[in-house]
């Protein structure tokens, strides 16, 4: 894998980085996707395993966990508040992940 940068994508960039993430959108400047699950619990297991991908890429989403459904929010503070090679990166494991 190349190095990943904080740098901001761009508008182009960011819809090129969207093909291949099925359900995946970008709302608010973030990326986000809902995730449905088969209960309260499976959704908490996928959001700990979230967690676990995210710290290990140090980078980490916003999860709200409810009954059967996980959001995922994903943005770069670090950039200011916008889309990096962080965040497609993250949504590749976390797709692989739900696979």
């Amino acid at each position: 894998m190349a190095e990943l940068s904080y740098t901001k994508l761009t508008d182009n960039q960011i819809a090129a980085s969207l093909t291949g993430l099925q359900g995946w959108s970008v709302q608010n400047g973030a990326l986000t996707k809902l995730f449905a699950l088969p209960s309260y619990t499976a959704g908490l297991v996928f959001a700990c395993a979230i967690g676990h991908l995210a710290e290990g890429l140090n980078h980490h989403p916003d999860l709200l966990v409810g009954y059967g459904k996980v959001r995922v929010v994903l943005v770069t503070h670090d950039a200011g508040g916008g889309l990096t090679e962080y965040d497609f990166e993250l949504a590749r494991r976390i797709e692989k992940l739900a696979g």
